[in-house]
């Protein structure tokens, strides 16, 4: 066994070298002159003097001393050559004076070599330091649409206002949401102490990261932290220390494993795909037998009040369906005005301690604190209600309503005569753009001359959306899918509005959340084998539709009998199968074909549909359009939108 610190460092290289050869690897430090040999750099940036996070010190520049390290830097030369008595002599000048002469290095896809200092650069490595400081100039390359290249260009996008270059994705997209989930604007520059926070939390990560064995995962340690900070909240996360988040991560160790398998949401588009050859056991439970429990708990909680929400409205006829289909066997709890990330952990935390075994968060905007508060209580099933959430910890559950959207457009341009129709959507997050391209395309099948106009409610404007419809002369609209309780309007659904200003109701979307719920409790009482046999290892999002009976459309007996008879028979070619609204050609607004004849788009392609129908009139407000709640669904969501969908025609 080695005695001195050069002979441990010795055989950590030595064993890097022979693990490198067995693999059929490079033993040797990267060579960033090979590397350039074949590269179009465009631009030379001098960054001064910096602080270079030694994980992304991976080589050198010259083929000069790449031989005497192995990849990990740790030294290859014997203890008592010249190379192993000046590595012994900086290591003791550093532990008793520290190295304070910078290295000079070349910075090339956010990856670092260095000039001179290689044998500063592996005592530190050594030491396991996490910085070095370094004289450092940026290499950049020819802009291209390899993604390693595109992944690059976003970081120096981030690096620009942030001057960090500790963190690194391997998914695009990542440094907006990283912005998005601090709190920060696009293009705002970070203050000399916000630079210091990150830097400071990202670094007890890394290393919390590292004590979970984070590197013998596919993710990078930045992919890994914006998992980490979707969950717990960046601000939270920056007042813990390296234990507490060693601790914290471990709790989600699950999520991370999935994010590691690229976070991948099942979908489960009927009660059908979840049936065992066992039956559920609540059937059981509901007949006589000394075994079953006298009676389950379940709680609601809902981000606004009944009275002032229609969505949450929606969601109370489902709870009261609840009880009156299981009288005397299920009790409900319901907790109103859960909106901020501290009354939604409460809320939970009060339903949990009332005895709640199940537990139903009707708003997207809950899904963190939902998976906190799964892994807090894993004897509690939390389920949250929305579309593409990829989290193990809990359940989600949507509905299709694309298709009952589909039936509306149909109407619209059956009864209006007329070549316009209106459009009232919330703000642009995942399934608005299916709903709003199943309207176009049901109307289209009726009228094929038929536009949509397109107006968003969520935006910063002087006029409502319905008002900047009427503008434009457009009377037969489709706007939110129930009434408000305590602000009652006949614009709701599909209406039209007469020259004097009188409205009339044609048609309404249902969201049947009683059925769902009914179904749903039927589900969460499979055999324990099968739940722990998903548990952990997927993200599973029960979205069901008009063959479940949780969607339909409800026309008005004012419409004419012919009309009547067309929709019903859609409806039950919908309901059956055999009818598909996103069925043959589709193009997008720029003219690019989404779907060919004899085709079908896949239900993943719907839930993240992000362009528009060819015949939409109108474009995706920028970020700065929304207004505060609809910002706040936005960094939810993360739906990143085409640029086909900027479009105005």
């Amino acid at each position: 066994m080695p005695d001195t610190d050069y002979g441990y460092a010795l055989k950590m290289g030595r064993k890097r070298y022979q693990d490198a050869l067995a693999r059929g690897e490079y033993p040797y430090l990267p060579v960033l002159d090979n590397i350039l040999a074949n590269t179009d750099i465009v631009a030379t940036v001098n960054l001064g003097v910096m602080d270079i996070p030694l994980a992304k010190m991976v080589g050198t520049k010259t083929a000069e001393r790449s031989s005497s390290f192995a990849s990990n830097f740790m030294p290859l030369l014997p203890e008592r050559s010249e190379f192993g008595a000046k590595w012994t002599s900086l290591y003791k000048y550093q532990v008793e004076e520290g190295i304070q002469e910078p290295v000079v290095a070349y910075e090339f896809m956010n990856q670092f070599y260095v000039q001179e200092g290689n044998k500063r650069v592996s005592v530190m490595k050594y030491l396991g330091a996490y910085s070095i400081p370094g004289s450092v100039t940026r290499l950049i390359p020819k802009r291209t649409d390899d993604k390693e290249n595109r992944l690059y260009y976003e970081f120096l996008d981030f690096y620009r206002i942030s001057s960090n270059c500790d963190v690194w994705f391997s998914k695009e997209g990542s440094y907006k949401k990283l912005l998005e989930l601090m709190g920060m604007e696009p293009d705002q520059v970070w203050t000399q102490e916000e630079r210091l926070f990150f830097r400071s939390s990202y670094g007890r990560f890394a290393k919390a990261y590292s004590m979970a064995h984070g590197d013998q995962l596919q993710l990078t340690e930045g992919d890994a932290f914006l998992v980490y900070i979707e969950i717990y909240g960046y601000d939270s996360v920056k007042g813990q220390t390296e234990r507490e988040m060693y601790r914290a991560l471990m709790k989600i160790w699950e999520e991370i494993q999935l994010a590691n398998r690229g976070r991948k949401v099942e979908l489960i588009e009927e009660p059908e795909e979840m049936e065992t050859e066992h039956k559920p056991s609540i059937w059981k439970w509901l007949l006589p037998a000394d075994d079953m429990p006298e009676h389950l708990k379940i709680g609601f909680v809902y981000a606004d009040t009944i009275e002032n929400s229609s969505w949450n409205y929606g969601h109370e006829l489902g709870r009261q369906y609840l009880e009156e289909a299981f009288e005397g066997r299920i009790s409900t709890v319901v907790i109103e005005g859960a909106d901020t990330e501290g009354d939604i952990a409460r809320a939970i935390e009060k339903l949990v301690q009332a005895g709640c075994t199940m537990i139903f968060t009707t708003n997207s905007k809950m899904v963190n604190q939902s998976v906190r508060s799964a892994i807090l209580h894993p004897e509690v099933k939390i389920y949250n209600c929305s579309v593409n959430m990829s989290y193990s910890s809990i359940c989600t559950y949507y509905a299709r309503m694309y298709e009952a959207k589909f039936l509306m457009g149909a109407i619209a341009a059956a009864v209006s005569r007329e070549d316009k129709l209106g459009y009232i959507a919330d703000q642009p997050t995942y399934g608005i753009f299916a709903d709003i391209n199943a309207f176009a395309m049901g109307a289209r099948m009726i009228n094929p001359y038929v536009k949509v106009y397109l107006e968003w409610r969520r935006i910063n404007h002087e006029k409502t959306a319905a008002e900047r419809l009427r503008e434009q002369g457009i009377r037969y609209i489709s706007g939110k899918d129930m009434i408000i309780p305590r602000h009652p309007s006949r614009e709701y659904g599909l209406y039209v509005q007469e020259d004097n200003g009188e409205v009339f109701n044609l048609a309404s979307p249902i969201w049947n959340w009683g059925k769902f719920y009914e179904q749903m409790i039927q589900l969460a009482f499979e055999s324990n084998e099968e739940l722990e046999a998903r548990k952990g290892k997927k993200a599973v999002n029960y979205w069901w539709g008009m063959s479940a009976d949780v969607i339909d459309v409800i026309c008005s007996g004012n419409l004419p009998h012919g009309t009547l008879r067309l929709i019903e028979f859609l409806k039950n070619s919908v309901r059956s199968g055999s009818f598909h609204p996103f069925d043959g050609f589709m193009y997008d607004q720029e003219g690019i074909i989404r779907c060919r004849e004899g085709e079908r788009l896949r239900s993943e392609d719907i839930v993240t549909m992000n362009w528009l129908a060819e015949n939409v009139v109108g474009r995706v407000p920028d970020l700065e359009e929304l207004n505060d709640e609809a910002r706040e669904r936005m960094q939810l969501q993360g739906i990143r939108v085409d640029e086909s969908v900027q479009t105005e025609k």
